[in-house]
């Protein structure tokens, strides 16, 4: 074999092993090998149920506004305009026995509930103690804000709020600067802290199936964790060009030792 070929082979060699295919980085495919459209129905997103340290923002509203103003903090008139630093104090933590704390009403269990459980345990607590059905009483109990953990190779990491009902991977992953080019999209992990343990599953982003896996819907406090390829511990770039430039420069290198160890 001669030098050339050898440099010929050793340059495809690279090419192949170090570039990332297309198919790697391309979001929910249909790797259906059937003709007909396959019409995919997402998993619907279950109710969240409570957990210790979660915060809850609840608002209530009756004709006369001064009946419910202990209840409300004055912040809470324009909850639009409150931050997340704001929300964290001036809602109501799920204590280690599940409990919140509020005004006149003391201490309410609502662990393991949902929130519109917790909405019409409150309302109903407040009609039948301290309210006749003539005060309209109105309460709005929301998460305050939904928020999850992404670590890895992504854009942007750490804890993230968004403030929304309903969250799913792809925005979560959206929020946090998208997936970098060395990401496995193929392989996201999803832990999750529920009332009887942690679970793990590990998703594959670029199968449009994906949109039928229980994790796809995220929950409050989800840790999201992206593997990196393994071109990214190879180091010989990520694309065509990338690897043409790191061969290159390992062939000048060898070159030069060579004719420096000849001289």
């Amino acid at each position: 074999m001669t030098k050339n070929s050898f440099y010929i082979l050793l340059l495809i060699g690279t090419l192949f092993t170090s570039c990332i295919p297309l198919n790697d980085l391309v979001y929910l495919q249909d790797k259906n090998t059937s003709s007909e459209q396959n019409n995919i129905a997402s998993v619907e997103s279950k109710p969240y149920r409570l957990q210790v340290n979660d915060v809850l923002s609840i608002n209530i509203k009756a004709i006369d506004p001064k009946l419910v103003s202990i209840f409300n903090p004055k912040e809470n008139t324009n909850l639009d305009a409150k931050s997340e630093s704001a929300l964290y104090f001036d809602g109501f933590t799920v204590d280690d026995h599940g409990n919140i704390r509020m005004p006149i009403l003391g201490e309410i269990n609502v662990i393991g509930y949902t929130l519109e459980e917790v909405r019409v345990k409150i309302e109903k607590e407040l009609l039948e103690k301290y309210f006749k059905s003539e005060a309209n009483i109105f309460v709005t109990v929301k998460l305050a804000g939904f928020r999850y953990t992404i670590n890895g190779e992504v854009g942007n990491t750490g804890t993230k709020t968004l403030f929304k009902d309903n969250v799913n991977i792809m925005e979560a992953i959206a929020n946090a600067g998208d997936i970098t080019t060395v990401g496995n999209r193929k392989e996201v992990m999803v832990i999750r802290q529920t009332p009887t343990g942690v679970q793990m599953n590990s998703i594959d982003l670029t199968d449009v199936n994906v949109m039928k896996s229980p994790y796809y819907y995220l929950q409050p406090n989800d840790y999201i964790y992206v593997k990196p390829l393994k071109q990214k511990t190879w180091g010989t770039g990520q694309t065509g060009i990338q690897s043409i430039g790191t061969v290159i420069t390992l062939l000048s290198l060898a070159t030069t030792v060579y004719l420096i160890i000849r001289n």
